[in-house]
């Protein structure tokens, strides 16, 4: 079997003429944290995007596995075992934490909108529920209302709402962005705990986090792969630094 749990060929994005994607062949290696990074404007969101079909390809293949996943409907491909966090974050602000992941549980167990069952069938959920809060820091905080929750919070939230799904492979995009630096320390400790039994993609600005936490990193720049291997050998690659000098990123 193939080491890769994720693989393109050629993927390509076009919209109406521009280029946002070109030609980009990832392979992700299964077990791994693999992080997706380039400059504004290098076409990461958008791979991202035709990864999980929120986007359709103009050219290439995806698959996952080993199966040619390329056309097939998001909610389908999250099935399959590849996750994209916001695709079941906590979209009930007024709901409480606990009654979030609960929800997301009902959702892998097939039962989206399983509002009018009885407190006691849904309190069967309430075990596997606070196991997640409490992998994601977030036992105590599990009667708050997740509107009320700091930013840092709310992401932790989102992950464990991912976690409930049981992922083989998490797509994380920018998962420490716009935290102040005691929250980037918590999720970045979270996503490695998290990714000890998984495979976790993710596209992150914060370069000290990519450097803490990834196993292989893909530079993109222009909607083309200009780089690949460990921080060591990316952060010396003289196009890679061009790439992020002449983009004005630090």
């Amino acid at each position: 079997m193939s080491p890769y749990i994720l693989e393109t060929e050629g993927l390509t994005k076009e919209f109406r003429g521009f280029v946002a994607v070109k030609d980009v062949s990832l392979r992700v290696r299964d077990g791994t944290i693999h992080a997706l990074i380039g400059p504004n404007g290098a076409g990461k969101t958008t791979c991202f995007n035709l990864l999980t079909h929120f986007l359709t390809p103009t050219r290439g293949r995806i698959r996952f596995k080993g199966r040619d996943i390329t056309g097939s409907r998001p909610a389908g491909i999250a099935r399959l075992g590849l996750v994209r966090s916001f695709q079941i974050s906590a979209v009930f602000p007024h709901l409480t934490v606990l009654e979030n992941v609960r929800l997301a549980l009902q959702r892998a167990r097939g039962h989206s909108f399983d509002f009018w069952r009885s407190e006691r069938v849904l309190g069967e959920l309430n075990g596997r529920a606070l196991e997640l809060l409490d992998a994601v820091g977030l036992a105590q905080l599990a009667g708050a209302i997740a509107v009320e929750l700091p930013y840092g919070r709310k992401r932790a939230l989102e992950i464990a709402t991912t976690l409930a799904l049981d992922p083989e492979m998490m797509l994380l995009d920018e998962p420490t962005a716009g935290m102040a630096h005691e929250d980037v320390d918590r999720i970045s400790a979270l996503v490695k705990r998290v990714a000890a039994n998984r495979t976790v993609l993710m596209v992150e600005h914060n370069l000290k986090v990519v450097e803490n936490l990834s196993d292989t990193i893909t530079v993109l720049a222009r909607g083309e792969i200009l780089a690949e291997g460990d921080y060591a050998a990316v952060s010396k690659n003289p196009d890679v630094i061009q790439a992020y000098m002449g983009a004005g990123d630090a």
